[in-house]
C-alpha cells in the first residue's frame, strides 16, 4: 500500500465575540451644536406676511389680503400702533379686544352693545375729556380724534371735569385784580370746565351723554370750586345738546344744576327731536326749574324723568303735575327726596286720575301725610295703567293706610306699593301686600293668555 505524504493544515483560529463590539451595547456620541436646527425653512408666504405685520405703521395693507393671510397678520400686530394708522382699517374685533385688555383689563363689553372696537373708543374719548385742562389742553386733541372715533362712540360717561388750573401767585388787592380790566374785555379763563359744543355736534351716532361736573380723588386738596358747573359752562352745554340730534339720554349728575341754569338747559331741549330719558338727580332745583322741566314735558317724547334728591315743593310739583295730566309719553317719574308736601303730593294725586301713560311713580321722603293718601285713594279707583308707587318714608299714618288699602281694592293694575315706614297700621299693610299679589297673579295669567294668542 503506498503511502499518501502531504503537509497538515492547522485548524482555523476560532474567533471569538467580543461583548463590547455589540453595537447594541456600544456608547453613542452625538454633537451638539447650537445653531443647529429641526425646523424647517419658512414658507416664503409666512416670510412676507411677518414683513407686512412689522412694517404695518410705515405701509398699512389688510384689505388686499386673503381672509387666511388677514387672520395672521391681524394676530401679529401690537395694540400700540397708532390710532390714525388702525382706527378706520381695522374691524377685527379681536384686535380691538387685545387694545383693550392691554390698557384697562377685562370689561364687560356687553355694555358695549358686544363691540370691543366701541368700548375701546368710547373709554378712550372719555379719558381725554376727563383729563381736559382749559385753557392748557389743546383742543385740537379732541379734534383730532373726532375723524377717528364717531362712527364708534354712542355713549359717554363723563364722571369728572376739570376746571382751569387756579393761578398761585396772589393778585393785588387793587383795581387791577378784577376780573374785568379796564377795557372791558374778561381776564379769566376762555372757559370753565371742557366746552361740549366743539364734539357733540360732530359725534354723529351718539345716543347717551353722563355728565359729572366735579373731580374724583381732589383728597386733601379739596376745594368747593371744583364742583362748581358755571353758567357759561350751561350755556356752552345748552347749545351743543341742541345740536345733538341724535341725543336718547342725558343725565347730569351731582352737578349743583339749580333753578337758572335748569331753565336755560330746558330752553335748549324743547322741541328736541331724539331725547327720552332725562336725570337730573342730587342737585339743586327748585320750584321754577320745576315749572322749566314741567314745559318740556309738553314739548317733547320724554318717557322717564328723574329730579330724585333735589329741591322741588308744591309749587313745582303743581307745575309737573299740569304737565303730567296731559302728557301722553312719560312712562317713569322719579321725585323721591324732594319737599313736595301734600300740596304736591294731592296734585300729583289729581293728575294720576287723568294722566293714562304713566307706569311708575316714586313719591318716597316727600313729607306726604293723610291728605295725599286720601287723593291717591281716588285716583287709583280711576287709573288703569300705573303698576309701581312708591310712598315710602312720608308720615301717612292709620287712617291714610286704611283709605289707600280702599282704593287699591278697586285697582287691578297696581303690582308695586312701597309703604315701608308710612306708619300705616299692621292690618293695613297686610291687606295692601294681599291686593297686589292678586294683581300681579292676574298679570301673569293674562300675559299667559297673550302668549297663547301670538
Amino acid at each position: 500500500m503506498a503511502e499518501t505524504i502531504g503537509t497538515v493544515l492547522p485548524d482555523p483560529p476560532v474567533l471569538k465575540r467580543n461583548p463590547a463590539a455589540d453595537p447594541r451595547k456600544m456608547r453613542r456620541i452625538i454633537a451638539e451644536d447650537p445653531d443647529w436646527s429641526l425646523n424647517v425653512v419658512p414658507l416664503l408666504t409666512n416670510l412676507c406676511l411677518e414683513h407686512i405685520a412689522s412694517n404695518f405703521e410705515a405701509k398699512p395693507m389688510l384689505d388686499e389680503l386673503l381672509p387666511s393671510h388677514k387672520a395672521y397678520v391681524l394676530e401679529k400686530l401690537p395694540p400700540s400702533l397708532p390710532l390714525d394708522v388702525t382706527a378706520n382699517l381695522i374691524c377685527d374685533e379681536g384686535y380691538w379686544k387685545k387694545c383693550c385688555v392691554e390698557r384697562w383689563g377685562l370689561g364687560d363689553v356687553a355694555a358695549y352693545g358686544n363691540s370691543w372696537k366701541r368700548m375701546f373708543f368710547e373709554r378712550h374719548l372719555e379719558n381725554i375729556i376727563e383729563l381736559f385742562i382749559p385753557d392748557v389742553t389743546d383742543p385740537k386733541l379732541v379734534l383730532d380724534m373726532v375723524p377717528l372715533c364717531k362712527d364708534y362712540v354712542k355713549k359717554l360717561n363723563i364722571s369728572q371735569l376739570l376746571p382751569p388750573i387756579k393761578n398761585t401767585q396772589k393778585a393785588e388787592e387793587d383795581d387791577s385784580s378784577d376780573s374785568v380790566s379796564n377795557n372791558g374785555s374778561f381776564d379769566g379763563p376762555s372757559m370753565d370746565h371742557f366746552d361740549f359744543g366743539i364734539l357733540l355736534s360732530k359725534l354723529i351716532y351718539l345716543e347717551e351723554l353722563h355728565l359729572v361736573y366735579g373731580v374724583k380723588g381732589c383728597g386733601m386738596n379739596f376745594e368747593w370750586n371744583l364742583f362748581e358747573f358755571t353758567f357759561r359752562d350751561c350755556e356752552s352745554l345748552a347749545k351743543a345738546l341742541k345740536s345733538c340730534k341724535t341725543l336718547r339720554v342725558l343725565r347730569i349728575h351731582q352737578s349743583k344744576v339749580d333753578d337758572e341754569k335748569c331753565r336755560l338747559l330746558m330752553s335748549y331741549l324743547l322741541d328736541h327731536p331724539s331725547l327720552q330719558e332725562l336725570n337730573l338727580s342730587h342737585n339743586l332745583i327748585g320750584d321754577r326749574g320745576a315749572r322749566a322741566i314741567g314745559k318740556l314735558l309738553n314739548r317733547s317724547q320724554l318717557r322717564s324723568l328723574n329730579v330724585y334728591d333735589n329741591q322741588i315743593r308744591g309749587p313745582g310739583a303743581q307745575a309737573l303735575a299740569h304737565a303730567l295730566s296731559k302728557n301722553a309719553s312719560l312712562l317713569t317719574l322719579n321725585l323721591r327726596l324732594n319737599r313736595l308736601g301734600d300740596e304736591g303730593g294731592q296734585a300729583l294725586a289729581h293728575a294720576l286720575a287723568k294722566n293714562q301713560s304713566l307706569v311708575s311713580l316714586q313719591l318716597g321722603a316727600n313729607q306726604l301725610t293723610e291728605p295725599t293718601a286720601l287723593a291717591l285713594s281716588q285716583a287709583l279707583v280711576k287709573n288703569s295703567t300705573l303698576k309701581s308707587i312708591n310712598l315710602s318714608c312720608n308720615a301717612l299714618g292709620q287712617d291714610g293706610g286704611r283709605v289707600l288699602e280702599e282704593g287699591m281694592s278697586h285697582n287691578v293694575t297696581l303690582v308695586d306699593c312701597d309703604v315701608r315706614v308710612t306708619y300705616i297700621d299692621q292690618e293695613s299693610e297686610v291687606c295692601i301686600s294681599q291686593i297686589l299679589r292678586a294683581n300681579q297673579s292676574k298679570t301673569r295669567r293674562k300675559h299667559m293668555q297673550e302668549l297663547i294668542i301670538k
